[in-house]
């Protein structure tokens, strides 16, 4: 998100001073972002506008910012969310976390901070979204499903109603898809995007 990119970024606190002054230090960084004063606010433009980071505030009036992030972890898991609070404590930075936040920086906050950890996350997101060019289809998110849960190939196949050959391709290409030479490293990985978030169990044997 450096030098004139079209990355996204969203920008939510009550106060109108604050927004000012990270809408300035953003765009003089070369980063496009929008402001808005309520979660409600941001909420109605995610629906329809592009979002590459959102950066959030926890007091506001209203729904607060932890609110707000796992609104988001709803509508879009993928999402990476900065929580931004001037009354932090390690419990807060915790549920922050705990509910899906990729960081959580206190108030004020610090021009090189900020740009540092938007530039850690954006680099995260260049990951993912080379996922996203190459998804998952929904027979291998079962196995990944299966592999993350330490299931084996036969145990796999057993539940897929599948012949292990079939499901040991399937694995191969899920391991190459998110670049994982092992199982240490393709846990690491869906950690690192999330997966645990968006791979839910299968609920039936379809293709």
């Amino acid at each position: 998100m450096e030098t004139g990119t079209q990355e996204h970024v969203f920008f939510v606190d009550d106060e109108p001073k604050v927004r000012r002054v990270v809408r300035k230090m953003l765009e003089r960084a070369g980063i496009h972002v929008s402001c808005f004063g309520t979660a409600d606010e941001c909420l109605s433009h995610l629906t329809s506008e592009r979002c590459d980071l959102l950066i959030t505030d926890v007091k506001m009036p209203g729904r607060d910012g932890i609110e707000l992030l796992i609104a988001v972890k709803e509508l879009q898991p993928w999402l990476p969310v900065i929580v931004v609070t001037g009354f932090g404590n390690v419990p807060m930075a915790v549920r922050a976390l705990k509910a899906g936040a990729a960081d959580f920086l206190e108030k004020p906050l610090d021009r090189e901070v900020l740009l540092k950890t938007i530039r850690t996350i954006a680099r995260r997101s260049t990951a993912q979204g080379t996922l996203l060019d190459h998804s998952l289809t929904k027979v291998e998110m079962k196995v990944l499903f299966h592999i993350l849960e330490g299931k084996n190939n036969r145990e796999v196949a057993d539940l897929l109603h599948r012949s292990p050959r079939t499901v040991e391709v399937h694995r191969r290409h899920v391991m190459r898809k998110l670049n994982a030479d092992n199982v240490v490293e393709l846990v690491r990985r869906a950690a690192e995007l999330r997966l645990f978030d968006l791979v839910e169990a299968p609920t039936d044997n379809s293709h």
